[in-house]
């Protein structure tokens, strides 16, 4: 069998072209990071550096050399942009954890319904406002309706747990919340975004194959769920070799597979995360391995994925400011407002209701990947792609500057979350002194 090949001058081309899309998600990512901003908001602009928005733009001839250098140059890169999103969600799906605490479940619950079902129900009336200037070239309106609404409710866990993380907030019981809910919510909207991209692929909706997909989505996380709760940590040495061969041939595995009965690549890849935890367990030896792929992943082919994503934003073209500006503003105000509605019926203080209504709004990496799966499957418009893009960095950054503000106003606002708490600080405060 012989295997066809590039020509050495387009193999050296597309390494140029990946050195540079590393490097501008490097630098822009590093700059954002020492700025106390999300690193992925950096690396995505690092690559809109090379786009229709900049590069191409200014010097046509430099972007089609580089990056257009040869028909195939392009597909090529989506390799590295697909194999981005494999990690990213395999990596996001072992580092995912569904602990409710039973002290916590109520406001879990209102915060979960707050931040999800209120703002998808809210974002309805407005789909047919965007219609056709967000809808992708499939013209498939129930696949488009989904999108939008996920659009509107998405929140990200990995953002918001570096910004926990950076501010020492990590494991109080307003972090927990927010991560516990937001998993709940994420594990609803895959569910929701594999429907869309099966309806989109097979073109029309089909009940009972959309009861199936949904069933198996759901059935499968419960599977993989039950068997890490239950599974025993394997009493073997892992040797690095061995464990990623394994991962891997897993990993590649289940997404064919699971692609042949209507789940897509990215909710496949979660889910072996998942079960990569649940079979290897989670002590000292795996968790090393673990982080040392996350190190590498995170260090070339995700953010490469990003600044990929980057390269396609086209902000000087086919875009329209007002329409943007006019999204955000009902994502943003639908989903703090689902929120602060659901929170007034528990015991949070005024301060905790509005961080946590502006905390749910930011959409980071869910929102990024919502963005270029359903651009792929041409459910939305490259406009609207770009209008997910923006929405999802502008709410990151504000809410990790909200945090921050806020912590800097009172370093014990996310210790106290509770109007008694409160009173309780308020009353030792006028207490006179011994």
């Amino acid at each position: 069998m012989h295997l066809p090949t590039l020509a050495e001058h387009e193999i050296i081309m597309t390494l140029v072209a990946l050195a540079l899309l590393l490097a501008g998600a490097y630098l822009l990512g590093t700059l954002f990071e020492g700025l106390k901003a999300p690193r992925v908001v950096g690396e995505i602009l690092g690559g809109l550096l090379f786009g229709g928005t900049f590069l191409a733009h200014f010097f046509p001839g430099a972007m089609n050399a580089v990056f257009a250098a040869y028909p195939e140059e392009g597909k090529v890169l989506n390799i590295f942009y697909q194999l981005g999103l494999i990690f990213l969600m395999f990596l996001s799906g072992y580092n995912t954890k569904i602990e409710v605490d039973r002290k916590n479940s109520r406001l879990i619950t209102f915060l979960f319904i707050g931040a999800t079902i209120l703002p998808m129900a809210g974002a309805y009336p407005f789909i047919r406002v965007f219609h056709d200037a967000y809808i992708g070239t499939i013209g498939n309106d129930v696949s488009f309706a989904l999108v939008f609404t996920i659009g509107v409710a998405i929140t990200s866990i990995p953002v918001i747990s570096k910004i926990f993380f950076d501010m020492g907030i990590m494991n109080t019981r307003f972090s927990n919340t927010v991560l516990t809910a937001s998993t709940l919510q994420d594990l609803l909207l895959w569910i929701l975004l594999n429907a869309a991209t099966r309806i989109a692929t097979t073109g029309e909706v089909r009940f009972w194959e959309m009861v199936v997909v949904v069933a198996i989505t759901l059935g499968l996380f419960v599977v993989v769920k039950l068997v890490s709760d239950h599974a025993k940590t394997l009493k073997v040495n892992l040797k690095p070799i061995n464990f990623y061969s394994v991962s891997f041939v897993i990993l590649l595995l289940v997404c064919a597979g699971l692609y042949t009965v209507g789940i897509n690549i990215m909710y496949a890849a979660f889910l072996t995360g998942y079960v990569v935890k649940a079979i290897a367990g989670v002590d000292d030896n795996v968790q090393g391995l673990m982080d040392n792929l996350g190190n590498f992943a995170f260090s070339f082919f995700i953010p490469i994925y990003f600044a990929l994503v980057g390269i396609q934003l086209n902000l000087l073209n086919d875009f329209s400011w007002l329409r943007f500006f006019a999204f955000f503003a009902i994502a943003f105000t639908l989903e703090a407002v689902g929120t602060l509605i659901m929170v007034q019926f528990t015991d949070l203080n005024r301060a905790s209701k509005l961080n946590f209504a502006v905390t749910m709004n930011a959409r980071g990496g869910p929102g990024i990947v919502l963005a270029t799966v359903a651009y792929s499957y041409n459910i939305i418009s490259l406009e609207f792609f770009t209008v997910l893009i923006l929405t999802t960095m502008l709410s990151s950054l504000i809410a990790g500057y909200w945090l921050r503000v806020q912590q800097k106003k009172d370093p014990d606002i996310f210790m106290n979350l509770s109007k008694a708490s409160a009173k309780t600080e308020a009353s030792d405060e006028s207490a006179p002194s011994e």
